[in-house]
């Protein structure tokens, strides 16, 4: 019997989830069972900005070879965290370049004797690129933040009876290029009568503050040295009730499989042997979103000699969703942690899962090395999420410069890598509405709208909303003929702002712009417009500029969750679609939300 151990949780869904192809290796969420162990190292680690002019002092000296505090001064920092917001120093609030984080960890005897077991480090996320040593020794490598990488460590730590005692140290740059995900330029400032000599800043080209440093949980993990590496899990609810299953069994061929089909009452209503087959469920439960159904997210478990997993909760956030009568979201503009995604399956809450790719608004942007990336991170999406029921679309890209014929060129390769990844998930971008040439809209599924009608223009006259949102309806949906999601609307707001007529920043001219924006959409929702998703759920932190008080306050909720007088609006409005469609046994228009502060 293989001694690995792994849970993928199914749901037999209204879709067809196809199987993901050409992607290699597995990205399987750690979980203990009797064969696996885990190590959370979260909590205070070591840390150090490298301040000086060329930020390379660090590799200079080799800072990993010994003890990070022997080479200069390291303050605690929390991890998970983002190192702009934690220390006092003005100078980290806005740094670029490389730091240093180092933890030393015991490792259990068993784990450093017991060469029938493989020790794993895994890192859930380091913004954006990451050089990772343990005991010294270069390990890896990783370009990308937001998402999770990993590397097999046992032979650095079984080599003898002593090596007990484990000194990991990451190095992370948070410098964003041309060829980044998301992008961005560094722009020397050469005049020195007003800037230092060798002075610079880093240029970003979308609305949210660059947080970097170990943003998710550092874990060591084990499995056996035969291991299960990758499970994908694909169902079909159109003849027979379905799962087909593959397995990715690594470290021997000689192995047996058992696998189960277990219900939402622990109850195995199929099994299954080998590493590929089909699992037929007699009466199946489909999973279906919240509000949709009497019975919503319900969820299979498909067990490979592994145990369930007691998810950590997002409680506050996930009950605002269910209180304002929301079910679904985008990932925007990158991938959220994973148990804010296993939340989604419990609880039917729809999501579009968004990558990295925001900020591509300029020509340079679009080249050959940043598609290879893009690539290579919609790979890495898909390998993460593909077996999660509530994913329902991937999204490659916000607001890319979609009218430049480069544009074009790059977005339809994106796009057809994602579907050779996932031929059965629809695949869209996010389009800003004012780019009617849109070069990318030919080749997605769904149309994805993003237009801020009497706040970035027409300043203050909302009388305009109701016709400038249908002439946007009618010219996209007139040439590209497919469905249309309105992916961001939205105002402004400052809490316990009032002014009788509204005025911009006032809680009343949010209120009055949504109002405004509901009765556009109403007259186009049962038709094409398939769904609507305000900016934003919360309130959340940006670059410094005269138009950004705090961050952006587009926030329903502030930073705090407490609600402003939009929330109560949307709340009536949800529940009343909900009410009007409930239980409809179709797949039906989604009210949803959009979130940038699930991390």
């Amino acid at each position: 019997m293989a001694r690995g151990s792994a849970v993928a949780w199914a749901a037999l869904g209204p879709l067809l989830w196809g199987c993901a192809l050409g992607l290699q290796g597995g990205m399987l969420y750690p979980q203990e069972s009797p064969s696996r162990e885990c190590k959370e190292l979260d909590g205070l680690w070591s840390f150090r900005a490298d301040f000086s002019d060329n930020r390379r002092r660090g590799f200079e000296e080799q800072w990993y070879r010994r003890p990070l505090w022997e080479s200069g001064p390291t303050v605690d920092m929390p991890v998970p965290s983002s190192f702009n917001d934690i220390s006092q120093d003005w100078r980290l609030r806005h740094f670029v370049g490389w730091v240093w984080y180092e933890r030393e960890v015991i490792l259990p005897e068993r784990w450093t004797q017991d060469l029938r077991t493989r020790v794993v480090l895994r890192i859930g996320s380091a913004h954006s690129y990451a050089i990772v040593w343990v005991n010294g020794v270069d390990t890896l490598e990783h370009e990308g933040g937001y998402l999770p990488f990993e590397a097999d460590i046992s032979n650095l730590v079984q080599v003898g009876p002593l090596p007990s005692r484990l000194r990991i140290t990451i190095a992370i740059n948070n410098t964003l290029t041309p060829t980044t995900l998301p992008p961005g330029t560094i722009q020397y400032l050469t005049d020195t009568s007003k800037y230092p000599k060798g002075y610079f800043v880093q240029n970003t080209y979308f609305d949210f503050f660059n947080y970097a440093g170990l943003q998710r949980s550092v874990l060591l993990y084990t499995t056996p040295t035969t291991y299960i590496d990758d499970i994908t899990v694909t169902t079909s609810v159109e003849q027979d009730r379905l799962v087909n299953y593959q397995i990715s069994v690594k470290g021997s061929n000689l192995f047996k499989l058992e696998v189960r089909l277990l219900d939402a009452e622990n109850k195995v209503v199929a099994n299954g042997t080998g590493t590929q087959g089909q699992l037929k469920v007699p009466g199946v439960s489909l999973w279906w979103p919240y509000l949709m159904h009497e019975r919503p997210a319900y969820l299979y478990s498909l067990e490979i000699r592994g145990k369930g997993f007691d998810w950590p909760l997002l409680v506050k956030d996930f009950n605002l969703l269910r209180w304002l009568g929301a079910n679904a979201f985008r990932t925007s503009h990158y991938p959220y942690a994973e148990e804010v995604m296993q939340m989604c399956d419990r609880y039917g809450i729809v999501v579009i899962d968004e990558c990295p790719g925001v900020g591509l608004a300029l020509p340079q942007f679009f080249n050959n090395v940043s598609l290879h990336h893009h690539m290579q991170v919609m790979e890495e999406v898909v390998r993460r999420d593909k077996n999660h029921p509530a994913v329902v679309m991937w999204s490659v890209a916000n607001e890319p410069a979609s009218h430049l014929e480069s544009a074009g060129y790059y977005l339809k390769m994106v796009i057809a890598h994602t579907k050779s990844l996932d031929p059965s998930r629809p695949v869209t971008f996010v389009s800003n509405s004012n780019y009617a040439a849109d070069k990318g809209a030919p080749y997605v599924d769904v149309i994805c709208l993003n237009s801020y009608y009497s706040w970035y223009h027409d300043y203050g006259h909302l009388e305009l909303i109701q016709l400038q949102l249908a002439t946007q309806f009618e010219n996209w949906y007139k040439k590209y003929q497919k469905p249309i999601i309105q992916s961001e609307y939205g105002a402004e707001t400052i809490a316990g702002f009032h002014q009788d007529p509204p005025l911009m920043f006032t809680e009343e001219y949010q209120k009055s712009l949504l109002e405004q924006y509901h009765l556009g959409l109403d007259q186009k929702r049962r038709k094409y417009v398939v769904g609507e998703l305000i900016w934003n759920f919360a309130d959340f932190m940006t670059e410094q500029s005269p138009t950004r008080v705090l961050g952006n306050k587009k926030g329903i909720f502030t930073r705090q969750r407490q609600p402003k007088s939009a929330a109560f609006l949307l709340r009536e409005r949800y529940w009343k679609i909900a009410n009007e469609t409930r239980y409809p046994h179709s797949v039906a228009k989604s009210q949803c939300l959009e979130n940038s502060l699930f991390t």
